[in-house]
């Protein structure tokens, strides 16, 4: 049984980015005002979550202090102006430690910004930190790092999830209202669901990835966690090079597909049932929906990912073994068997599957199903119970994300409720060009929600 306990959270916990901005614009609150906010809860809280592996004080005051005075002089960067964001370990900040999670990596010191941190930091957005990352990104449950486990807010005893645990944990506290991750088969979307936040994975290539430490070249994407959806929006347009833009009304006749989750990957049904109750929340036109090519997907995720991280491993993995996290080196080593066959021949079955998708998404304007199989797990736990059966964590973790990195489709994981007193999520997946669709579905799904808290239909799967 988990020991862990719940803990006192930041000050970004339930404050939006829009309030936030008003704020500032209103001369109420300064960003030094907010940076101090965001290190405060660091002291107080990191000792007990570890979600950071570097915290830069003195860089982020110094860039509180031009953004303040940028604005004084009437010099507005836009919706991230002055607000403090946390960035995941394997994402470069100049000047700063870039670990991976790793050993390999421990003293490594990035000499320039990726890309996406570029084009935060011309939003005016203020890193004050690196969050711990699993160990390369290779893993979804958050508790196998070079600097131990990220743990979750809710239950300290609990998993983040991963591979962007420290981003999730960090969200959930409140110690930042915003954070980047990334997401290879799930690394955003499972520590939001996880920890009771909005994570949000782009479409393929939508976020430059320059900078970022690869895991698989080819389902690599940079995504971002924040309290709500509409703050997920405001980062992905941000580091997506979009203009703001106000949130559109999504109508009334919006079609969603509800994939059953036992067709992916068996699912706790206390999480499918409080995910599918979410959906119908808002009034949602919802049918179900079955894919096909579900054993193609399968097979093709396994070979394109095993054989693309073999691939930047496979020198370190011969030559210094005892650096890595034992759970990752047996992945690589798993990895290392993948044959050459296997990854030609998964090429073309990832076409098939986006293809599969795109057709889906003709035929209903969004997909859904929970985040996750199951709520978190303890630290440590490699093992679940899911209707009797006992099953790896693993795949009960990312056994309902990883198909649409595959797809390459944008993916949104939006909190549920809870199951047994922990968050789970209701997954959204969209069609690339139609994420404002997606966003405004979600923030109804949202509303709707909170409208039950505390109501006789109360968000939540406790039996």
């Amino acid at each position: 049984m988990s020991t862990g306990t719940q803990h006192t959270t930041g000050y970004f916990r339930g404050r939006t980015l829009a309030e936030l901005g008003e704020r500032l614009r209103a001369d109420e609150i300064r960003s030094v005002d907010l940076v101090k906010a965001a290190l405060t809860a660091i002291d107080a809280l990191d000792g007990t979550l570890n979600a950071f592996v570097t915290v830069d004080r003195a860089g982020a005051l110094r860039a509180a202090e031009t953004a303040d005075a940028e604005l004084a002089d009437g010099r507005d960067r836009g919706p991230l102006h002055g607000i403090p964001v946390a960035v995941k370990d394997i994402i470069d900040v100049a000047g700063l430690r870039t670990t991976m999670g790793s050993a390999h990596f421990a003293d490594h010191v990035s000499t320039q910004d990726a890309e996406c941190v570029t084009r935060l930091r011309e939003a005016g957005a203020i890193i004050v930190g690196k969050t711990t990352t699993q160990e390369f990104a290779f893993g979804p449950t958050g508790d196998r790092a070079h600097n131990g486990a990220s743990r979750n807010p809710h239950d300290s005893g609990r998993m983040t999830g991963g591979s962007s645990g420290g981003s999730g944990a960090a969200v959930a506290a409140g110690i930042v209202p915003l954070a980047l991750g990334t997401d290879t088969g799930g690394s955003v979307r499972i520590p939001a669901s996880l920890c009771g936040v909005a994570g949000f994975k782009p479409a393929f290539d939508a976020v430059p990835t320059g900078g970022v430490f690869p895991l698989s070249q080819t389902l690599d994407h940079v995504g971002v966690l924040a309290g709500s959806p509409a703050d997920c929006r405001t980062g992905y347009r941000v580091l997506a090079g979009l203009r703001p833009m106000p949130r559109r009304d999504p109508g009334s006749e919006v079609r969603v597909g509800w994939i059953p989750p036992d067709l992916l990957h068996p699912t706790d049904p206390r999480v499918a049932e409080l995910a599918r109750t979410a959906l119908d929340s808002d009034g949602l036109d919802v049918r179900e929906i079955r894919p096909e090519g579900l054993d193609g997907m399968l097979r093709a995720f396994g070979a394109i990912q095993f054989s693309e991280a073999h691939a930047v491993h496979a020198d370190r993995v011969a030559e210094a073994p005892q650096l890595f996290t034992d759970d990752v080196l047996d992945l690589l080593r798993q990895a290392g068997e993948t044959a050459g066959w296997q990854y030609v021949r998964a090429l073309t079955d990832r076409e098939r599957w986006r293809a599969e998708v795109a057709a889906l998404l003709d035929e209903v304007d969004l997909l859904a199903m929970p985040t996750t199989c199951v709520a978190a797990p303890e630290i440590d736990q490699r093992q679940v119970d899911i209707g009797g059966t006992p099953l790896p964590v693993r795949g009960s973790l990312i056994g309902l994300t990883r198909p649409w990195n595959l797809a390459g489709v944008p993916a949104l994981s939006v909190p549920a409720g809870t199951v047994g007193g922990l968050p789970a999520g209701l997954q959204l997946v969209g069609a690339p060009g139609r994420e404002d669709e997606l966003f405004a579905v979600a923030d109804g799904i949202g509303e709707a929600l909170q409208r039950w808290r505390g109501g006789p239909r109360a968000a939540t799967k406790d039996g």
